[in-house]
């Protein structure tokens, strides 16, 4: 019988939790064994008057109710949780509450750094749903799920700290071979430009001047006209474009996209180029962006043969079953 005694205190072990209302940054420290004595406990401290109950409780990162005691027992120390009276319904808000809410008290940083906190969970819900997207993220992206910490992004993902660890390895190899392929497109770049200056001449250069200066007058007098329609990419994309070595490696395939799409002249203009050298980092944009489909669409089929293989031989005929499914 002593046995027993000690695995229901065990079980009712104290939980140490994290309470607030709904739109509110005020949160209270309770600790509880089970479900109903932190409902008991939230009308309490949060003064929430009995004529309202039910009271529910959610999850104050995504509004996830919380009825179950297993469930409960289940979550990490000091969850976070938002209590709701009567019919109140959990509302998601930047301002007051939500994700927004949890990264800045659990960072302790400003506005900015919070946004940064919202960031990297959406991108990490984007790799929840599809690891294969890690092709079309951003360097950015990459760069923001390295640096979470492993056992903040293994919380979110549902995994352990060391399948983490190997994923956070892989978006490191990623950015690393973008990087490579950079540095390798500028190696390139340097040696056919001293090929060019070795076989060139003097009345080859004046010609090459000319024509850059033909293409400005076209694109100064294409202005006038082009301007007051401007381009649709924001700024971001607009400074890597300018800024960095081949950009194409730095941008998403939804900004790639963006950029494949922009008129030349008008992009020229925005960017103060010749219109020779955007439809080239067009090109490159349109290349990489048209590789990158292609390696997602390659691991999609890699991963459907392999769960085919890797199901439970069955009958004969269940692969004809299985076609006859999407009609």
């Amino acid at each position: 019988m002593e046995v027993v005694g000690e695995a229901e205190t065990e079980t009712r072990a104290l939980k140490p939790c994290l309470l607030r209302r709904n739109h509110s940054r005020e949160q209270h420290g309770v600790a509880a064994s089970c479900l109903e004595e932190l409902r008991s406990k939230a009308c309490d401290i949060l003064a929430i008057d009995k004529s309202l109950a039910p009271v529910t409780l959610v999850l104050a990162e995504d509004g996830t109710i919380v009825d179950d005691d297993d469930y409960f027992l289940c979550l990490p120390s000091n969850t976070k949780f938002v209590a709701l009276a009567n019919n109140e319904k959990w509302a998601y808000s930047n301002s007051d509450g939500g994700t927004a809410w949890i990264s800045q008290e659990s960072f302790d940083v400003d506005e900015t750094d919070s946004g940064a906190g919202l960031k990297w969970k959406n991108v990490a819900r984007q790799l929840k749903e599809d690891l294969s997207s890690i092709i079309l993220l951003s360097e950015e992206d990459l760069q923001v799920l390295i640096d979470v910490p492993c056992s903040d992004l293994a919380q979110e993902l549902c995994q352990s700290c060391i399948t983490v660890q190997g994923l956070q390895n892989t978006l490191q190899q990623v950015l690393d071979q973008r990087e490579e392929a950079r540095q390798s497109k500028q190696l390139l770049e340097l040696y056919l430009q001293a090929l060019e200056k070795e076989g060139s001449i003097l009345s080859k250069q004046q010609e090459s001047s000319a024509g850059f200066s033909d293409d400005m007058d076209a694109v100064d007098a294409g202005t006038n006209h082009e301007s007051s329609s401007g381009v649709t990419l924001i700024g971001q994309v607009l400074t890597a474009l300018k800024e960095k070595p081949a950009p194409e490696l730095s941008l998403s395939s939804q900004d790639l996209e963006l950029v494949t799409k922009e008129d030349p002249r008008a992009l020229a203009v925005a960017l103060s180029w010749d219109v020779k050298k955007t439809e080239t980092v067009q090109q490159a944009c349109h290349q990489e962006l048209s590789l990158r489909l292609q390696q997602v669409q390659s691991l999609r089929s890699l991963r459907s043969m392999s769960s085919r293989k890797s199901s439970p031989p069955g009958e004969p005929r269940e692969p004809k079953r299985a076609k006859q499914e999407p009609v």
